[in-house]
């Protein structure tokens, strides 16, 4: 608008006019749903609501709102005065629209934080960071018992993080469909020597793959900062751990358990239920006292989902911006990738793998989970210079 002339006052009119959201909330009691379709109409905008809330056959509705940023910024003024839980309403539509159009998410403040996480939320807020997968395990799907041995793990892990990692997930139990559960003291004799000696070796920060608060414990005080949770936070305990150690967690969505997951998993609307867990966790996460920035947040690539679902959250991966927090996505070398790309194997995956951090970084990714850490590191860099503004 600048460009061509136009004055600062009417660009300040008119900005709000040129940016258009699309936002659905969930099971609206009927009354409420048709105010809220009136007020979208009063101000040029629209809603879809169901087709008998009408003739008030149904007792909710899910809504999805359409319109101008400055209709809605309109519509949740006058919501603000209505009945039916509409002013609540009003501020989490605001909220979400708020954080969707942030250009980066919600992170701690630097003086809250360990000296080894400093930089890895320094750079967060500018770019998108690489975590390098180092899993210590004889049967995960793609490196299954490479890396088994001490020296190979630490050494693996030591050059990931010259070749760009920004953390480095040590986990010491596959998730892969159908897995089987690990012993306690089986997983701990894995990754706790291994987090030892990063720790000791390079100043990356460690994160630990695990959902059994016992061992988030034990990486913790081996040397590990963040908590990475494939059951987003499941067990209390956990939650309590994180609030005491003030530990940074992934809160991962998973339909089932690695033994169940993969067994016909169906959704009504994949992007939106997830997001709904995620929600769900973070309340719990905070009512436990893990402060809200800490949380970073994963749609669960290829746990519980078929290979349509994962291209679909990764085409609609921004909608997570709403919640306002770093997003991590993990496509690297999964199923899904190979069926796109005819059956080929996870050793060759590496450009299909390549292809979906790019597209994931485009959508709205802050953090991408790979092997392959150089390719991906500089494949984040050149999908940074194309989406991040100033780069």
């Amino acid at each position: 608008m600048a460009r061509i002339g136009a004055e600062w006052p009417g660009i300040a009119r008119m900005v709000g006019k040129a940016v258009h959201f699309a936002v659905k909330v969930h099971g609206v009691r009927t009354p409420a749903a048709l105010i809220l379709k009136e007020e979208m109409l009063s101000k040029g905008g629209d809603a879809a609501i169901h087709r008998d809330c009408i003739t008030n056959r149904v007792e909710r509705s899910d809504v999805l709102l359409m319109g101008s940023e400055a209709a809605f910024n309109w519509v949740v003024a006058d919501l603000r005065a209505q009945p039916f839980s509409l002013p609540r309403l009003a501020d989490e539509i605001a909220h979400a629209i708020e954080r969707f159009k942030s250009a980066s998410p919600r992170t701690p403040a630097g003086d809250e934080l360990p000296e080894r996480l400093r930089p890895f939320y320094s750079a967060l807020r500018e770019r998108t960071l690489v975590m390098g997968v180092l899993n210590v395990t004889p049967d995960s799907f793609s490196d299954g018992g490479l890396y088994r041995d001490r020296e190979a793990a630490v050494a693996h892990g030591v050059r990931m993080a010259n070749d760009g990692a920004d953390v480095i997930d040590v986990g010491g139990e596959s998730s892969r469909p159908h897995a089987e559960s690990v012993p306690l003291q089986e997983e701990l004799s894995r990754v706790k020597p291994v987090i030892q000696a990063l720790a000791e070796r390079t100043q990356t920060p460690i994160s630990i793959d695990t959902y059994k608060p016992d061992v988030a414990r034990a990486a913790l005080d081996a040397g590990a900062s963040i908590i990475n949770d494939i059951t987003g936070l499941a067990d209390p305990d956990t939650r309590r751990l994180a609030t005491e150690r003030k530990a940074p967690c992934v809160i991962m969505h998973m339909k089932g358990t690695p033994q169940t997951m993969q067994e016909n998993p169906v959704y009504e609307d994949v992007v939106s239920e997830i997001m709904a867990f995620l929600r769900e966790r973070i309340s719990l996460a905070v009512e436990a006292g893990v402060p809200e920035e800490y949380l970073i947040v994963d749609p669960g690539i290829g746990f519980g989902k078929t290979a349509e679902h994962n291209l679909e959250i990764i085409r609609k991966l921004g909608d997570l911006k709403s919640l306002g927090l770093p997003i991590l996505i993990g496509p690297s070398r999964k199923a899904f990738i190979g069926k796109a790309l005819g059956g080929v194997p996870a050793a060759e995956r590496l450009h299909g793998t390549a292809a979906t951090v790019a597209l994931s970084i485009a959508n709205g990714a802050n953090i991408v989970r790979v092997h392959d850490v150089k390719e991906m590191a500089q494949v984040a860099r050149m999908a940074d210079a194309v989406v991040r503004q100033g780069c």
